[in-house]
């Protein structure tokens, strides 16, 4: 059965792609969850139109991701932390406080894009990735200082 997809989806293509799928999978699967439409000459106008949106929204998306990764790459902050005995923190450096700080410099990120695989326990200077989309991982530059 062909079919034309409606969203991305990881298996099969593109949104727009026309696709040769087993009835039942169409008819179970994609249909309900509105991932794809039957090919017919009237889907295809619907699907053609959708596509160019989606392109438009994709290369919008884009220039506005890159400004951001830009933005980034070149920030650096500074967080400054008590210490005890033999400069050992108290707490630590986690996504919320990196995600906090930047929304005080006004950029809004979600926490789970920012890339921090343990939280900061040392002082030092640190580069953390932030996911802006699939392709672009820049890195802020952290400091972490007594106080």
């Amino acid at each position: 059965m062909d079919i034309i997809l409606l969203q991305d989806v990881d298996t099969l293509g593109t949104a727009g792609d026309i696709v040769n799928v087993k009835p039942g999978f169409a008819r179970n699967f994609l249909f309900p969850r509105g991932l794809a439409l039957r090919a017919s000459k009237r889907n295809l106008a619907i699907a053609d139109e959708r596509k160019r949106n989606a392109y438009k929204r994709r290369e919008h998306d884009e220039k506005i991701n890159l400004e951001l990764s830009n933005l980034l790459k070149d920030m650096e902050m500074t967080f400054e932390v008590q210490t005890g005995e033999e400069e050992k923190m108290f707490g630590a450096v986690t996504t919320n406080d990196i995600q906090k700080k930047l929304e005080e410099k006004g950029i809004t990120i979600e926490r789970h894009r920012i890339e921090l695989k343990e939280s900061i326990k040392a002082l030092g200077i640190f580069h953390i990735p932030v996911r802006v989309s699939a392709n672009m991982k820049p890195e802020l530059k952290i400091y972490v200082i007594k106080a």
